[in-house]
């Protein structure tokens, strides 16, 4: 391993993690694997704890569990996304479909269903702080009305930055690196969704419709992600 290598990894060690969860035998689990892994963890059982906690001393990650006493994980995830970017994980026993797209659309940045492996959750939470550092530093943007900004995770029209969440900016981000590549959703996914295993691609629909949405918002009648019959999505340049 290079000294570059070690440099990065004691870094992404000394992470704090904060785990949001009501019940004290998963929150002290959890909190044990993740400093067992070497990072710094802590936890609490309610969700207007957890934004205290996060405007108070902002984690390098949240561990969220959905089903939470006086603000549940959705409404907690939407509350931090007013001011803050920190990867979220969410953690639920409701496995249906729409509670997961539910949740990525309120900006989660990764998904894990109950019953859970430990060692599977500190991987991920892993896979979490390696994207997050990776979208450090300017990105390539081939269309000149168009700019990615990597440092504040954020795509902007025009010089107006647009309202996305953390998988939609790196979904319009990818699509934007590459004007007129056809990106299969099963490419898509793997691009915003390393570990995102239990997922159906179709959830890029999804996450399409709501970044045309909001760019609809943005200036009515731009349309610049065309959709591929049978195969998925591509960024056309406007003029």
């Amino acid at each position: 391993m290079s000294g570059d290598d070690r440099s990065a990894t004691a870094r992404v060690a000394t992470a704090r993690i904060l785990v949001v969860e009501d019940d004290a035998k998963i929150a002290s689990l959890l909190v044990d694997y993740l400093r067992n892994a070497g990072y710094e963890a802590a936890s609490v059982g309610d969700g207007l704890a957890a934004v205290a906690s996060v405007r108070a001393a902002p984690p390098a990650a949240v561990l969220l569990d959905v089903m939470l006493p006086g603000l549940d994980g959705i409404e907690v995830c939407r509350e931090l996304r007013r001011f803050s970017r920190v990867p979220v994980m969410m953690i639920t026993a409701r496995v249906d479909e729409i509670d997961r797209l539910l949740g990525l659309d309120t900006g989660a940045d990764d998904y894990v269903c109950k019953p859970f492996s430990p060692r599977e959750v500190v991987a991920r939470v892993r896979a979490l702080l390696r994207r997050a550092a990776a979208g450090s530093g300017d990105a390539p943007c081939a269309a000149a009305a168009w700019a990615i900004d990597a440092d504040a995770q954020q795509v902007r029209w025009r010089g107006r930055p647009l309202p996305l969440t953390p998988v939609e900016y790196r979904l319009l981000s990818r699509l934007l690196a590459q004007p007129g590549r056809v990106f299969a959703r099963a490419q898509l996914l793997d691009a915003v969704h390393e570990t995102f295993h239990d997922v159906s691609d179709r959830a890029i629909d999804s996450h399409v419709k709501n970044i045309r949405r909001k760019l609809d918002d943005a200036e009515p009648g731009v349309a610049v992600i065309e959709s591929v019959y049978g195969v998925g999505y591509r960024f056309d340049a406007p003029d």
